[in-house]
Parts: structure tokens; C-alpha cells; sequence
């Protein structure tokens, strides 16, 4: 094996110049020997070329046995003071050294915590050769960014500070400072977004001014959603201040949502111009290729570089508290390798909302799940184009302190194609506040569902042949990710549920409705049309109704006694009955209402409606199961469905996500919080969760179809099951599982949630200062991230009380419902275990468990298939 030995040292000097390229400034090399090495200086001879990057001599001579390794200490840079030729030089140590193969680009340093190569065994080899001299310090007064500004020299592995006498200090760690990094900062984009503003009143809370986040500055959001300001730390103005010298564009503020985190945007288009270099050094240093028409790339290179510049110059003020960087996701994830290699002293946390190469292979015809440890994964990325943009995402797993991701089944994935086992599993919250409304949620539900009967009844103008009490309404929702979001398999089911309902004559109708974004060109002329046929008529019979009051009244003020009733003839005029007629002429359709709400792009290449077409759901009339696909997010604007999301979600009965590929799953999360029961499978991270938090979580309201273990076929029946099952309960089941299902909000609050982030930046500290930590206990793996199950919420819903004697005349209804044969799947007896007090239960009801006792009278009833609104 190579020795590392250090024979000389080459002192490369740089004319100061004044230029703003440093390609252009006069260099000239000065030889001597270095600190203790005992052997003469080699020979070198050639020229110096890229000064700014590695070096590479035409010719290196050297004796024919390398020295002795002098001691680590006389490795350690020295900083001279350099005249040469008359004029004051700017300098740059570079050392000479052996080292064995393959090369670490770390130089001489030894890494933080691991020897493995940035990108695992499938990458590029970090290769280099004998002889080559590494760059330690480049010259300060260059303008691109150099290792003074990148990182302090730390002196050995541990990550401590050195006080002006040499003593090792170490950071304080319960003061520390946490910097979270995403590219949705203050910038909706995707779900980071959601999660980042979501959880910051939490995170603000805990920390104070000592929380901030980095992303990048995009104009137009950030005038709405960030109030500038000056920092308040001193040592983040300074480190602000040292950027902006040097051209960079970067603001400060506060975020305007609630816990008003602050904020820092980096403007990465002032950096563009540094683009290629940066390239070329990332190339270099983790063997991360990066092709010049990747726009996407292209920005996650500068933005993390400029991250890794802040974070390193902001260390060499700060160098009292501990300081933690947690990235969110592959884009803000280069600063990762540029962190540890450049040894900046930070505690790095990393987390993958989603595998890059997951989601693509995912969106195939493939077994993905079957065959996670047989993927190919470099030659799979290379396939798919992406190899460069997987190249970064696996440098930032392998580069960080602690990597997690949001869900167990994102952990197996991650481990198979990222090649590192998570540490731990942050599942994502939601601010349950924003949703709650307590006693009110009922009601809201009954106006947003009278506004969706709205939209129905133009939709479907000229066939309206349905009650809307007696109507049902699922939807789906998200990106347009026809497999991965289960769109396929929620279309097939729906039409193996209209085939069950017609077959045993169910009057209940199910409008389902598909809401993901598109390409369009405008709305159809047919939705236009039914809406504001819809709205005529209103205003005609609104017309007819205020005409038929006044007769009625005037009518009524002459009537005496022994004079007939006013009649039907009288209150309606022949004005009226004209009126009245044109209007319903007007709806008269000659075709089946429209699938669609807009104009597609591309109609006959899209995979929803190509769908539609395959399984024959046109809206007919018999059709029990109804169909509308709105290809644009909803909005309160909008002219056809004038709903925000939220207000749509709360007026519908079910939501159905059966998606194949879901890391996490926002949309049923945030059903359960605004109480609509919804549909989820194993595959997804939500799903998985509440699987494991809950016992029999359909009776919450929460039904999980397995698609793990189940054959596609099985999986269909399955998800097709839980529908036709919902569309035979009764009005009054539904109300009790609503109440049930927003129960479940505080197990997906960030009060909660937020205790897995804690978990993982006390173990990244834990790992970065072990000597801060008292005792010898071993680090905490968290990675289960699940609680003992619980199988009821604590409180319970009022239930028919008549087989424990204490039975009220509130009780008669829920009594009557048992008798009339509508098994509520509610409520189950439960046995005492006989140590317990009876007393303390003065109702020992309980929902159900996996070990129910004896059963209810009520349960040898059996539910219908037709269900009443």
C-alpha cells in the first residue's frame, strides 16, 4: 500500500493583477522544502496551469525512494508573507504527496467519520496519480470563492474550534444554530413547500432568531411572501456583507406565514458567470458530471455552491455555537459534498422526500418493489437520462451526518438505490390548526357540498336525472402521474363499482372527480354552457318564485270567508309559463355530458381519457358511477367550480389515493384532518404510517389497499370493495366516521411530528461532538419513527347505550337504526379486564379492537346496499 509522505512543497504565488479573471494573472512557482521533511527538494519542472483549480505539472522528477513520512503536524498548511520579482504576491500551499490508489480528493485530510468514496462503488473512481499537487488555499482576493471562505482548515477530525492559544475548544451544542436548506424557500414549486411552511411555526418556536432558512431568490414570490430587513446576527450580516463584495445578490427578511420564520434568498442568476468553473470543480472533487443543457442541474450546482460559500464563511465567524444545515431533497444537496470535503465545520442533516431514480422507474411498466436489489441502478439512471442528477442525489446521502427520509417505505427504497440505510424517518406534519374547526367541520362540509351540487347539476344539465341527497362524491388528486398517483387503477375500479351498483340496483349515484393539472387550452364551450344554463333557470324561477309571493299575498289580503283557496292557475301567470317553458326547452341536450372540463392539448394521447374511453364510463344515464376530469388546480376564481381545494376536500364524502408510488402522501393527510374518510395504500409513506399507528384504521375512516403483496387484479377488487362498501352506508354512518376520522389530526400534527426532527439533530450532534455528550450511551436509532398503536381515540363518540341499561331518550334514534337493520361497524362491546375498577367505566363501550369481547345484539344485522344522504 502507498505511503503518504510529503517531499516538498510548492509555493505558487499570483501576481495581483486586479483582473477579474484569474486565468490572466501572472503566476510563478517558488520551490522549497517543507516543514520537517528530511529529503532535498524534487525536481520540478513545467508549467502551472488552472490556478484557481487542481494543478498539473508536464514533469515531475523525483528519487527513486520517496521519504519518510514526516509527522501529521508538519503536514498542517503554513501561511507566509511573499515578495517576489519586486511585487506583492497573493499565495497558495500545494503539497506534494503519495498516495495510494484510488485517490482521495481530500488531500491530505482524513475524513470526517468515512474513507468511502462520495458515490459508493457505481460511481466514477476517484482517481488520481502519484505526483499530482492538490490545491489547500487558493488566493483570496480571486473572485471565485476560496477555501478561506469556503471552510476553516480544521486541524483533525473532530470538529472543534481553536481558541488564540491553541486550546481545543469545543462548540456549544445546546445553543446551536439551525440553517434548513430547500429550493422552495418563500417559492412554491411542490411539496417541500408544504412541509417547510407547515412545520416553521413549530421549528420556530423551538429555536427563535437561532432558525433560519436558505433557498433561492425568486423575485416574484418574494415580493409577496418576504419583508426584507437587516439581520439581527451579527455574524450573519457579516457573512451576508462578505457575499454581497463579491457580487452576490442575497436578501434578508421575514417569511409572511405563521411563526414569521426568517429567512435568506440567494440570488443564483449573479452567479452564473461562475457556473463553468464551479462545473468543472465538482467534476473534480466527487466525479459528478453535469451536461451544459440541463437548466434544472444547472441551477442546483450554483445554488449549492453559493450555499457551501455562505455556510463556510459564516463558520469563520461563528465559531462559538454548533452550527446545523439540514437539506431538503437532491436540489439543494451539492453544498453536501462540498460541506464535507472542504471541511466546513457544520453537522449536516439530509433528507429525500423521494428516490429520483424511484420515481422514474416507478412511472414504467415495471415490478419496482419485487426488484429493488436487482436494479442496475447506474446503468437505470443512464437510461432514463438522469445519471448526473443520481450522481448528486447518492454524493449528498453518502456526504451528510445523518440521512433520513419521510417514510419506511422511502427508507427500503433509499437503501437499495442510494446505497445507505437512513438513519431515521421524519414524517411529514401539517399545521392541524389551519384545518381545525372543531365543531364546525359538519357544517362545512354541507356548504362546500352545496356548491358542488352546483357545479353538478350545470354539469350535467339535460340528464340531471339523480338526487342529490342521494349522491356520493369521491375525488382524487395531485400531479399528473398517471401510474405513480394510482389514476389507472381508481379508473378501473370505478368502472367495476358501477357494474356492482347497477347490479344490484343501488340508487345511489357516485360523481367521482379526477383533479390534476394538464396541458389546456381553455374550458369547453359545453361546461360554460351548462353553468350558465343552470344559472338562468335559477334566475327564471327566482323571478317566477318572488311573482308567485306576491300573488299569493295580494290574493290572500282579498280572501273572505266562504271564498274558494287560492289555486295553482291563479298564482301562475301565463307570462310565467312562457318564461318557464323557453327555460326548459333550453335544456335539451342531444349529447352525454362532457368528461372533461377544458380543452386538452393533446386529447387522444392522454392517458386519463384514453382510460375513460377503455373501461366506457361516458356518463350515461344508467351509469350509476359518473365521471369528471378537471385538468387545472381549483381555485375560487375559477368559473366552472368557483372551490380552493381545501373547501372542495371538505364537500366531498371520500377521497381515493391508490397510488403505486407515493413517498409520503399529503392529500389523505390532509382529508383526515378536515375529517373526510379516504382511501390510501401500502405503498405509501401516510399509508404505511397509520397502518402501524393504528388498529383497524378503516374504522377511522382510513382504508388501505394492499398493492405490496397483492397482484394488480386483487389490488383493483380490493380498492373497488372499500367504494361499494361506503356506498352502502347510511347517512348517519358516514357523520360518526367523519368524527372519527378528524380525530386522528393530532397524530398528524407537527407538535407531534416534529419530535422525529428533534431525534435526528440530536443524533447528528451527537455524532459531531461526541465528547459534548456525557456517558456512554450508544446513538439513538430512531428510524422506527412509530409509537405503540393505539387502537381508539380517546374520545368517543356518543353510541346506543341500551345493552349496558343506561340507556337515554337521546339513544332511541341510534337504537332504531340498529333494529332497522343498519349495522354501524361502530361500536363493539368490550370485556374488563377483571384487576380493572368497573366503576371508573361507567360506559364499557369501546371502538373496535383486533381482540373484540362478546358482541353487540346490534351486530347480527346486516348493512344494505343502498345508503340515504
Amino acid at each position: 500500500m502507498g505511503v503518504t509522505a510529503a517531499a516538498s512543497c510548492v509555493v505558487v504565488c499570483k501576481k495581483n493583477t486586479g483582473k477579474n479573471n484569474p486565468s490572466t494573472s501572472n503566476t510563478h512557482a517558488l520551490y522549497c522544502t517543507f516543514g520537517s521533511c528530511p529529503s532535498p527538494s524534487f525536481s520540478i519542472s513545467g508549467t502551472v496551469t488552472q490556478p484557481q483549480h487542481h494543478y498539473h505539472l508536464d514533469s515531475i522528477n523525483s528519487p527513486s525512494h520517496p521519504p519518510s513520512a514526516p509527522s501529521h503536524a508538519s503536514l498542517l498548511p503554513k501561511i507566509l508573507s511573499i515578495e517576489f520579482a519586486g511585487h506583492r504576491y497573493s499565495f497558495i500551499f500545494i503539497i506534494y504527496s503519495y498516495f495510494p490508489y484510488p485517490f482521495s480528493p481530500s488531500g491530505y485530510h482524513t475524513p470526517l467519520r468515512s474513507s468511502a468514496p462520495l458515490l459508493g462503488s457505481s460511481a466514477r473512481s476517484q482517481r488520481d496519480h502519484p505526483g499530482r499537487l492538490h490545491q489547500i488555499i487558493t488566493p483570496s482576493n480571486s473572485n471565485f470563492p476560496s477555501a478561506n471562505s469556503l471552510s476553516p482548515l480544521a486541524p483533525s477530525n473532530r470538529k472543534d474550534t481553536m481558541s488564540s492559544e491553541g486550546e481545543q475548544q469545543t462548540r456549544d451544542i445546546k445553543n446551536h444554530l439551525l440553517f434548513e436548506i430547500a429550493t422552495e424557500v418563500a417559492h412554491r414549486v411542490g411539496g417541500i413547500y408544504s412541509v417547510i411552511k407547515s412545520k416553521a411555526p413549530v421549528t420556530t418556536a423551538e429555536y427563535g432568531e437561532r432558525y433560519t432558512l436558505i433557498g433561492p431568490l425568486n423575485h416574484q414570490s418574494a415580493a409577496v411572501e418576504v419583508e426584507e430587513m437587516e439581520p439581527t446576527n451579527p455574524e450573519i450580516a457579516a457573512t451576508m456583507q462578505s457575499m454581497k463584495d463579491r457580487g452576490i445578490g442575497i436578501i434578508y427578511g421575514r417569511w409572511l406565514i405563521e411563526g414569521a420564520p426568517r429567512v435568506i434568498l440567494i440570488d443564483t442568476k449573479t452567479a452564473y458567470g461562475r457556473m463553468n468553473e464551479w462545473k468543472s470543480d465538482l467534476w473534480e472533487l466527487a466525479g459528478i458530471p453535469s451536461p451544459p443543457n440541463d437548466d434544472e442541474t444547472n441551477e442546483a450546482i450554483v445554488f449549492g455552491y453559493l450555499v457551501a460559500w455562505f455556510l463556510g464563511e459564516f463558520v469563520c465567524h461563528e465559531r462559538k455555537k454548533a452550527v446545523i444545515a439540514h437539506f431538503h431533497e437532491w436540489l439543494a444537496g451539492v453544498a453536501l459534498p462540498l460541506c464535507k470535503k472542504r471541511r466546513i465545520d457544520v453537522t449536516t442533516i439530509f433528507t429525500t422526500h423521494a428516490t429520483l431514480l424511484g420515481r422514474y422507474l416507478c412511472a414504467g411498466s415495471v415490478d419496482f418493489y419485487n426488484n429493488l436489489q436487482y436494479f442496475d441502478v447506474d446503468a437505470e439512471a443512464g437510461k432514463r437520462g438522469i445519471y448526473h442528477r443520481y450522481c448528486i442525489e447518492r454524493a449528498a446521502t453518502h456526504a451528510c451526518d445523518v440521512f433520513t427520509t419521510v417514510s419506511h417505505i422511502t427508507a427500503f427504497e433509499s437503501e437499495h438505490l442510494l446505497k445507505r440505510k437512513p438513519d431515521g424517518v421524519l414524517p411529514n406534519g401539517l399545521n392541524v390548526t389551519k384545518f381545525s374547526a372543531v365543531h364546525e367541520f359538519q357544517n362545512l362540509h354541507q356548504q362546500a357540498k352545496e356548491k358542488i351540487h352546483d357545479f353538478v347539476r350545470g354539469h350535467f344539465y339535460g340528464h340531471y336525472d339523480f338526487d342529490p341527497d342521494n349522491t356520493l362524491y369521491l375525488f382524487t388528486a395531485g400531479r399528473y402521474e398517471f401510474r405513480n398517483k394510482g389514476v389507472d387503477m381508481f379508473i378501473e375500479s370505478l368502472a367495476r363499482l358501477n357494474h356492482r351498483l347497477k347490479a344490484v340496483g343501488s340508487k345511489v349515484t357516485v360523481v367521482a372527480f379526477i383533479i390534476m393539472p394538464a396541458q389546456t387550452t381553455s374550458l369547453t364551450v359545453e361546461a360554460l354552457k351548462g353553468q350558465a344554463v343552470i344559472k338562468s333557470l335559477r334566475d327564471t324561477t327566482h323571478v317566477i318564485e318572488q311573482s308567485i309571493g306576491r300573488r299569493i299575498f295580494e290574493r290572500s289580503l282579498k280572501w273572505h270567508e266562504g271564498d274558494p283557496m287560492p289555486d295553482e292557475k291563479e298564482l301562475i301567470s301565463a307570462q310565467d309559463r312562457v318564461l318557464l317553458r323557453r327555460r326548459l326547452f333550453a335544456m335539451k341536450r342531444h349529447g352525454l355530458p362532457p368528461i372533461v372540463t377544458h380543452n386538452m392539448v393533446n386529447d387522444h394521447e392522454d392517458p386519463v381519457l384514453n382510460q375513460i374511453r377503455r373501461v366506457q364510463l361516458f356518463n350515461h344515464p344508467s351509469d350509476r358511477v359518473k365521471v369528471v376530469f378537471h385538468p387545472e388546480f381549483l381555485n375560487s376564481a375559477n368559473p366552472v367550480l368557483p372551490l380552493d381545494y381545501d373547501d372542495f376536500v371538505r364537500g366531498c364524502h371520500l377521497g381515493v389515493f391508490s397510488s403505486y408510488y407515493e413517498p409520503w402522501g399529503y392529500t389523505p393527510a390532509e382529508c383526515t384532518v378536515m375529517g373526510v374518510p379516504s382511501i390510501t395504500t401500502n405503498l405509501s409513506g401516510f399509508g404505511c404510517y397509520m397502518e402501524e399507528l393504528i388498529e383497524n384504521s378503516s374504522d377511522y375512516g382510513i382504508y388501505i389497499v394492499d398493492r405490496r403483496t397483492k397482484g394488480v387484479d386483487d389490488s383493483v377488487n380490493q380498492l373497488t370493495s372499500f367504494m361499494f362498501d361506503f356506498c352502502g352506508k347510511s347517512r348517519r354512518q358516514r357523520i360518526n366516521q367523519r368524527n372519527r376520522t378528524e380525530r386522528l389530526s393530532d397524530l398528524l400534527d407537527w407538535k407531534r411530528m416534529g419530535m422525529e426532527y428533534v431525534k435526528a439533530r440530536q443524533l447528528a450532534l451527537r455524532r459531531a461532538y461526541p465528547n459534548s455528550f456525557s456517558g456512554d450511551e450508544d446513538e439513538e436509532d430512531f428510524i422506527p419513527g412509530v409509537e405503540q398503536k393505539i387502537s381508539r381515540p380517546f374520545s368517543v363518540p356518543g353510541s346506543p347505550r341500551d345493552r349496558t341499561g343506561m340507556m337515554t331518550p337521546g339513544d332511541f334514534a341510534s337504537l332504531q337504526e340498529g333494529r332497522e337493520g343498519l349495522n354501524t361497524e361502530d361500536y363493539v362491546a368490550w370485556k374488563l379486564p377483571e384487576e380493572e375498577d368497573p366503576e371508573e367505566y361507567p360506559f364499557p363501550l369501546t371502538l373496535r379492537t383486533k381482540q373484540p369481547g362478546p358482541p353487540s345484539p346490534l351486530d347480527s344485522a346486516s348493512a344494505p346496499v343502498n345508503g340515504s344522504q
